[in-house]
């Protein structure tokens, strides 16, 4: 007599469940919108700013049609609130700013990328999401790559924005494109700043990494975009990218050394021995700083920034607690900030410090929230990384590269914003509000909004713990 079973053992394999065109598709916006944050003032560059001012709120447009549309399940409860009220305090800047046009122009391309930053974490889990910053990442690294080649074989000579070939003699920081890649000089890519292009492909490097950790069996395609963004990295040659990236290693370590504690106590012993090495090496680290900035070829006061933290500190100084208003970035027709500081003849556009930036605009306060804005990411993000996933009794589940990701980030984030405000705007930004609601939203890998609906549309029970 025949039996049948339903068991897996018995059962013919079923293929697999085909993903609906439409998550496909949604799923490539993602990506274009991850791609607009990182490459945001190529838009400038190539099209000037009245397109870019439309490409930006028509993509913040349609992703809050879709966000209904879709409406994929949230946690209210975990709401990234800090992050709100930082928002809701610059809004509120309007009231005493000194800068009103400024201030609202401004907000407007915060509440677009805060708003773009929830949208894609909430509809991605986060293998999509992984998966998205780096097809986001790819299309910024080889753009870039092809953009220098173009203005070095058939151009010539160095471009200004707009395509325009130099035809007189301008200051180099003018430039979009200095034509450096067969010269040896430094490159800036279609971002049009090396030290932007440093940081962006120093996310890339950390991002392919953990692909290719995540599937070791289709590794060809991530390892050739890891050594495409690592060639990248050192033709940039920023200086501030390489602190970051020796922060990054040193985290990382960290991280995996904390991974091997098996028993209670352990990890304070190595909290410790990391404090001590931190406090020790930030001495060191002041004591020799002309040493290190002339071997990385850039002078003791990080090219010029001292002065200008000096002039916005003693603005700040006339309203430390509510600031002068929201700006980031500051507005070129601003007259305040029109010929306010000076750098190769133009007028600097940003404090060139996040937490200086902060205190001009929205003073001690501001200050207190953008502070507990990234502690509160930290501290989730570590342990996301550093703690096994865990649910029930099961304490053994092997850990996800996906969770080495938020804490690797956050690091060349606050490294970067010793030297630049860029983590206050564009795809900084975007990276802090996406990430850490993020990992308030799914503090388990295969846990969430975003993951639970995944499961539930393959029919698949399991995967909603995995």
């Amino acid at each position: 007599m025949a039996v049948y079973s339903k068991h897996p053992a018995s059962a013919p394999p079923a293929p697999p469940i085909r993903e609906k065109t439409g998550h496909v598709m949604l799923r490539a916006w993602c990506v274009f919108v991850l791609f607009s944050a990182f490459a945001g003032t190529a838009w400038v560059n190539a099209f000037g700013l009245p397109i870019s001012v439309v490409i930006t709120v028509s993509a913040g447009m349609l992703s809050a049609v879709l966000w209904v549309l879709v409406r994929p399940p949230l946690q209210w409860r975990r709401l990234p609130w800090g992050i709100l009220a930082y928002v809701a305090w610059a809004t509120m800047s309007v009231v005493w700013s000194a800068w009103p046009a400024a201030t609202w122009l401004t907000l407007l391309l915060l509440y677009i990328t805060t708003l773009q930053a929830l949208f894609v974490g909430s509809v991605l889990s986060w293998h999509e999401l992984v998966r998205a910053i780096g097809s986001g990442l790819k299309w910024v690294i080889g753009l870039s790559l092809a953009f220098e080649l173009w203005v070095s074989l058939f151009v010539g000579v160095p471009v200004l924005p707009g395509f325009v070939p130099r035809t007189e003699s301008v200051d180099p920081i003018l430039y979009w494109s200095r034509n450096n890649l067969f010269d040896g000089g430094r490159i800036q890519g279609i971002v049009g700043n090396a030290n932007l292009l440093g940081a962006i492909a120093l996310v890339a490097i950390i991002v392919f990494a953990i692909l290719i950790a995540m599937s070791p069996q289709r590794r060809g395609w991530p390892i050739a975009w890891l050594t495409l963004s690592a060639y990248m990295f050192v033709r940039a040659g920023s200086a501030t990218a390489v602190v970051g990236a020796a922060a990054v290693l040193l985290v990382l370590a960290t991280v995996l050394l904390m991974r091997t504690a098996s028993k209670p106590g352990e990890r304070t012993r190595y909290y410790v021995i990391y404090a001590a090495l931190a406090v020790g090496g930030a001495v060191i680290l002041w004591l020799v700083h002309d040493a290190i900035f002339t071997a990385l070829g850039r002078t003791a006061d990080l090219t010029g920034r001292e002065a200008i933290w000096t002039a916005v500190l003693d603005r700040t100084g006339e309203r430390p607690w509510i600031g002068w208003g929201f700006s980031t970035p500051w507005v070129s027709s601003e007259p305040a900030f029109d010929g306010w500081i000076i750098d190769h003849g133009e007028s600097v556009m940003q404090a060139h410090n996040m937490w200086v930036d902060v205190s001009l605009q929205l003073g001690v306060i501001g200050l207190i929230l953008m502070a507990g804005i990234y502690l509160t990411f930290i501290w989730r993000a570590w342990f996301f990384a550093v703690d096994r996933p865990r649910w029930d009794l099961e304490s053994n589940r092997p850990y996800s590269a996906i969770t080495l990701l938020p804490t690797l980030l956050a690091t060349v984030l606050l490294v970067q914003g010793v030297a630049e405000s860029n983590p206050l705007m564009l795809w900084g930004w975007m990276l802090v509000v996406m990430l850490a609601a993020k990992v308030k939203q799914s503090p388990l890998v295969g846990e969430g909004p975003a993951e639970r609906r995944a499961a539930i549309e393959r029919g698949d029970v399991v995967g909603l713990r995995q």
